[in-house]
C-alpha cells in the first residue's frame, strides 16, 4: 500500500535523496582525488628533475671543469720544467674528466640541450689534447723544454681559453636550468596547495549543502509529521495530517492520516459501547456481590465440614478405645461363664456362649481394621527416601509363620526402586498383597508368589502374582471395595478390608491398583503403579511398627 502511494505521489524518496547526495559527494571526491593525484605527480616529477637530475649535473659539470683545469696546469708545468711529476695532475684530470663526463651524460640524458653542450664541450677538450697537449708532451720528453717555443705555448693557452669559455657558458646554462626547475617546483607546490585548499573548501561547502538539502527535503517534513503525530496522540483527533516531503514520507503521512480516521471511527464506536459496558458492569457488580455471599456461605459450610471431620476423628478415637473395653468384658465374662457352668449347660448352651465370644472377637478385629483404614494418609504418612525392598523384607518377616505353614515360596527381584514413602504404609501394602496370595492358595499345589517390577516413562509398575484359586474378571472392581468378600467366613478368615486398604495406600501416593485380567491359566495377579514423582535418593531406612490387623 505504501509503495503504491509512493509511486502515485511521484518525487524522490528519502532513500533516493540520500543516494543522490551520496553520488554527488562521491563524484566530488573522485574528481578531487584525480586532480590531487595529477598535481602530486607533477610536483614530484619537477622535484625529481631538480634534485636527482639538474643539481647533480651542475656538480658534475664543476668537477669536469676542475679536471680540465688540472690538465692545463699539468701540461704547462711540464713544458716549463720538463719534470715528469708535473704530468700527474694532467693524467688525474684526464681520468676525472672521463668519469665526470660519463656521470654527467647519464644525468642530462633527458635534457637535449645540456646533452648537446656536453658532447660539444668534451669534443673541444679532446681536440685541445690532440692538437696541443699530447704533441707538446711528446716533444718535451724527446728534446726537452727548449723544444717548445713561446708562440706555441700562447697558441695552446688560447685554445684552452676557448674550451674554458665554452665550459663557462655551459655551466651558466646549467645554472639557468636549475633555477628554472626550482621555480617550476615552487610554482607546482603553490598550485598543489591552492588546489588542495580549494578541494577542502569544496568538500566543506558540499557537506553544508548536503546538510541543508537533507534538512529541507527530509528533516522539516519528518519534524512536521512527528509534531502532527504527537498532537493526535495527545488527544487532538480532529487535527488533519498533511502529507509533505519525499514520496515515502508522504506515504507514511497518508497512512498515519488513515489511521487517525480509523481511530476517530473506533472512538465513536467505543463511546456507544461505553454505555453498554457500564450496564454490564452494574450487572457484574450485582453478580459479584451474590458470588461473595455464596463464597461466605461456602466458607461457613467448609468450616462446618472441618468441625464435622474433627468430630469424626474424635469418634474414631472413641470407637477404637471406649468400644474395645465393653467387647473385651463381654468376651472374657462369656468365657468365664463357660468354664464355670460348662458341666451344667447342655450342648446348645455351650454353643451359644461360643457364638457370643466369637462375635465379640470379630467385632474387636473389625474395629481395629476400621481404625487402621481411617488413619491411612493422616497418621501413617511420615515420608522419607525408602527402598521398597525394606518394607517388603519387614512384611515377609511378619508373614514368616504363615509362609512356612503353607509351604509357600516367594520369588522377588534383586532390586526394587527407591521412593519417597512411609515405612508403615508400604509394609501394610506388601503384607496384605503377599498374605492374600498365600491365604487364597489352591489345595492341590504349594503356593508360589512372584513379585515383579517394571520401569516405565512415568514411574514404576509393580505386581504380586500367585498360583492360587484366582479371581473371576467380573469381580475386578468389587475386590477393592471395603467389606466386600467373595468367600464366606468359614472358608477364609478376614474382614474384607485388606485390598481396600491397599487401594487407599496406593492412591495416597498418586498411583493406582488393579486386577490383572489378562489370560492366566491359574492364580491371581494384582498390579499397582507408583509415579516417578515419588522417586528419591536411597538412604538408610528407619524401621516402623505395623498396626495389628494389617493383613485380612
Amino acid at each position: 500500500m505504501t509503495a503504491t502511494r509512493t509511486k502515485r505521489g511521484g518525487g524522490l524518496t528519502v532513500q533516493q535523496w540520500l543516494m543522490l547526495v551520496i553520488g554527488l559527494v562521491g563524484l566530488l571526491v573522485v574528481a578531487s582525488g584525480a586532480v590531487g593525484y595529477t598535481l602530486l605527480n607533477r610536483t614530484s616529477a619537477a622535484v625529481d628533475r631538480v634534485v636527482n637530475g639538474l643539481s647533480p649535473a651542475r656538480t658534475e659539470a664543476y668537477r669536469l671543469q676542475a679536471a680540465l683545469v688540472d690538465q692545463e696546469t699539468g701540461v704547462r708545468g711540464f713544458v716549463l720544467a720538463g719534470d715528469e711529476t708535473f704530468l700527474d695532475p694532467y693524467e688525474r684530470g684526464v681520468r676525472a674528466e672521463r668519469e665526470a663526463a660519463t656521470r654527467l651524460a647519464r644525468l642530462v640524458r633527458d635534457e637535449p640541450e645540456a646533452a648537446a653542450d656536453l658532447t660539444r664541450l668534451t669534443g673541444l677538450a679532446a681536440a685541445w689534447r690532440a692538437a696541443y697537449a699530447q704533441p707538446v708532451i711528446e716533444r718535451v720528453r724527446e728534446r726537452g723544454p727548449e723544444a717548445v717555443e713561446g708562440a706555441e705555448v700562447r697558441d695552446g693557452k688560447a685554445r684552452f681559453d676557448h674550451v674554458r669559455a665554452a665550459w663557462t657558458e655551459g655551466g651558466r646554462e646549467l645554472d639557468r636550468m636549475v633555477a628554472q626547475g626550482r621555480a617550476e617546483v615552487e610554482h607546482d607546490q603553490k598550485v598543489r596547495d591552492a588546489a588542495f585548499a580549494a578541494m577542502l573548501a569544496a568538500m566543506l561547502l558540499a557537506a553544508v549543502l548536503v546538510a541543508i538539502v537533507l534538512h529541507i527535503a527530509v528533516g522539516r517534513p519528518l519534524a512536521a509529521l512527528s509534531r502532527s503525530s504527537r498532537q493526535v496522540a495527545d488527544g487532538d483527533f480532529e487535527h488533519v495530517i498533511t502529507p509533505r516531503g519525499p514520496a515515502d514520507l508522504r506515504a507514511v503521512a497518508a497512512d498515519v492520516e488513515a489511521m487517525r480516521h480509523r481511530v476517530v471511527r473506533e472512538l465513536a464506536r467505543s463511546t456507544e459501547r461505553a454505555g453498554e459496558l457500564e450496564r454490564r458492569t452494574a450487572e457484574l457488580d450485582s453478580q459479584t456481590e451474590e458470588l461473595r455471599r455464596s463464597n461466605s456461605e461456602l466458607d461457613a459450610q467448609t468450616e462446618e465440614l472441618r468441625r464435622s471431620n474433627s468430630e469424626l476423628e474424635q469418634f474414631a478415637y472413641v470407637a477404637s478405645h471406649d468400644l474395645q473395653e465393653p467387647l473385651r468384658k463381654v468376651a472374657s465374662f462369656c468365657q468365664l461363664l463357660q468354664r464355670r457352668y460348662q458341666d451344667k449347660l447342655d450342648e446348645r448352651g455351650n454353643q451359644y456362649i461360643d457364638f457370643a465370644v466369637d462375635g465379640a472377637k470379630r467385632m474387636q478385629v473389625l474395629i481395629n481394621d476400621l481404625l487402621t483404614f481411617s488413619r491411612v494418609g493422616r497418621l501413617y504418612d511420615e515420608r522419607r527416601p525408602l527402598d521398597l525392598a525394606e518394607p517388603l523384607d519387614k512384611a515377609l518377616a511378619n508373614l514368616q509363620g504363615t509362609i512356612e505353614e503353607a509351604g509357600a515360596r516367594v520369588e522377588r527381584p534383586e532390586r526394587l526402586p527407591v521412593i519417597d514413602g512411609d515405612m508403615s504404609l508400604l509394609t501394610m501394602l506388601w503384607q496384605n498383597l503377599v498374605g492374600n496370595a498365600v491365604k487364597f492358595r489352591a489345595p492341590d499345589r504349594a503356593p508360589v508368589v512372584r513379585i515383579g517390577c517394571e520401569e516405565t516413562a512415568e514411574g514404576w509398575e509393580l505386581s504380586v502374582t500367585d498360583n492360587g484359586i484366582g479371581v473371576p474378571p467380573e469381580f475386578a472392581d468389587k475386590i477393592f471395595v471395603i467389606f466386600q468378600r467373595l468367600h464366606n467366613r468359614e472358608a477364609y478368615t478376614g474382614t474384607g478390608i485388606g485390598l481396600a486398604l491397599c487401594k487407599k495406600i496406593v492412591e495416597n501416593y498418586g498411583g493406582r491398583i488393579w486386577l490383572d485380567t489378562g489370560d492366566r491359566d491359574e492364580g491371581t495377579g494384582i498390579r499397582f503403579f507408583l509415579p516417578r514423582a515419588v522417586a528419591a535418593e536411597p538412604e538408610t531406612p528407619a524401621g516402623a511398627d505395623v498396626p495389628e490387623g494389617a493383613e485380612k
